[in-house]
């Protein structure tokens, strides 16, 4: 048997290793404070809001899409089809104006100009098919965002907003637009689009406004340096220019009359070579 003395011995480095991994306390946790009504007498909302048309869909009149992969979809063929179906409608999501309509409908002759941007496809509504996602370019700096839900051989318009926008990102299925903000410089609006299956539409569901941070400033331009004043690029000494000290005078002879002030330049300019 191990003597008692031995048994406690070893029981004292195994008691004094547990402190090392025991749970820490910090400190006192602050008292959940749950959110107050304010007003709760207010009547309950009978006439409905205005309706903005964030939930509208609409049929894409000729357009095919057997198969269902929108990526063999020709998206200028889908917006010209969507302009030729409204010729006359300026405002709201299928508002298009006369100057864009135009160079919608000259793509095919004038790619460079044609306002419909790289189309983009991405999985949208989470059943397992993309989704085509379009963009137009349009005057004052605004760009026209539409997407389209393949279904039943064709196409249906989900989404369709127009924005003065700063950056559009695909994050999972959400379509977030970043806009300018008109009324509060430093600020802008971040608006995440996502997929109502209920309404079977694309709806805002995050809406908020950020602050930006200013873009840094960029570094001046360094200056150009000047070849006269860099010493690499003196002027190299003229070696028929320079004059040889006559023997025991220490002076030169002077110069040729009639030579005038350019070989007195050469001259000079011999010496400072030599003396580099």
């Amino acid at each position: 048997m191990v003597p008692l003395a031995a048994a406690a011995a070893l029981l004292v480095p195994l008691t004094g290793c547990g402190n090392a991994g025991e749970l820490r306390s910090a400190g006192a946790t602050p008292t959940a404070v749950g959110p107050v009504r304010l007003w709760p007498d207010l009547p309950p909302v009978t006439a409905p809001p205005i309706d903005y048309g964030e939930s509208d869909t609409q049929r894409v009149p000729g357009v095919r899409v057997p198969d269902g992969d929108v990526r063999a979809v020709d998206p200028v063929a889908v917006v010209r089809a969507e302009v030729d179906a409204h010729p006359d409608q300026y405002s709201g999501s299928d508002g298009i104006d006369d100057g864009t309509a135009r160079a919608i409908r000259g793509c095919a002759g004038a790619p460079k100009a044609c306002p419909v941007l790289k189309p983009y496809y991405r999985d949208l509504t989470g059943d397992g098919k993309d989704e085509l996602i379009v963009g137009i370019t349009m005057p004052d700096q605004l760009v026209a965002v539409r997407c389209y839900l393949p279904e039943d051989g064709g196409l249906t318009r989900i989404m369709a907003t127009v924005e003065q926008l700063v950056s559009v990102e695909l994050a999972g299925r959400d379509l977030i637009l970043r806009a300018v903000s008109a009324g509060i410089p430093g600020y802008e609006y971040r608006t995440a689009w996502s997929w109502d299956a209920q309404q079977r539409t694309m709806l805002p569901a995050r809406d908020e406004i950020v602050r930006v941070k200013p873009d840094p400033p960029r570094p001046a331009a360094p200056p150009e340096a000047d070849p006269e004043a860099d010493p690499e690029h003196a002027p190299e000494a003229d070696p028929e220019g320079e004059q040889e000290t006559a023997p025991g005078t220490g002076t030169a002879p002077g110069p040729t009359p009639g030579a005038g002030d350019a070989e007195a330049g050469d001259a000079g300019a011999g010496r400072a070579g030599a003396g580099r």
